[in-house]
């Protein structure tokens, strides 16, 4: 059961995105209209408030100011980068009227991944679980991409190959994340690097 606060605020994010997934994304093709707009497992962290938020084009970590915080002086699209017991994530910080100052760290774009609704609110939910376990703390840190060009339709996703040592040393390339994006989703581990989820070996 959600307190007042939160309640409110969930009511709040899920009015504000889904006016701007008719009014902005109508016509825009990295929509996936099987993908309903929810917030997922919000709640009370530190002084903010912290969940996952759901739209038919992104997935994504987001944290909300607190009743004693004022968030004024961040400018938009700066970035912060918060440490959970899984490691550290960075976020990049947005602005909507209805919404005021908030900050989102990118954990899926599109959302083509997804089958249907309730896999991507299965998915959001074992994120928020995951984010608070100390077991994944050796994972790499995750960063945010440009959501403001989503908001105009623009994928903001390099396909350019990235380069690894591997155990012995030598160096290998690591998959891209659209040859990551055609893996089976595991609703039970977190992902790594860009937050797609693996399957459990």
């Amino acid at each position: 059961m959600l307190d007042p606060d939160t309640h409110q605020i969930v009511k709040r994010l899920e009015s504000t995105f889904n006016y701007i997934f008719k009014e902005r994304m109508a016509d825009v093709p990295i929509t996936n209209d099987k993908i309903e707009v929810r917030a997922i497992a919000f709640q009370r962290w530190q002084e903010s408030y912290l969940g996952v938020m759901i739209t038919p084009w992104f997935m994504n970590l987001m944290l909300l100011p607190g009743k004693s915080e004022n968030w004024d002086d961040k400018q938009e699209l700066s970035t912060n980068t918060y440490t959970f017991p899984s490691g550290n994530y960075q976020f990049l910080t947005g602005f909507e009227p209805d919404i005021g100052k908030y900050q989102m760290c990118s954990l899926f774009s599109p959302m083509f991944v997804f089958s249907d609704n309730n896999a991507a609110i299965e998915t959001a939910e074992t994120v928020m679980k995951e984010l608070m376990n100390t077991e994944n703390i050796e994972e790499a840190e995750i960063k945010t991409q440009q959501i403001e060009n989503i908001w105009n339709g623009i994928e903001e996703t390099s396909d350019e190959l990235t380069v690894n040592l591997n155990e012995q040393g030598k160096v290998e390339a690591t998959p891209t994340l659209s040859e990551k994006m055609e893996k089976p989703i595991s609703r039970r581990s977190l992902l790594r690097g860009t937050l797609m989820l693996k399957d459990d070996e």
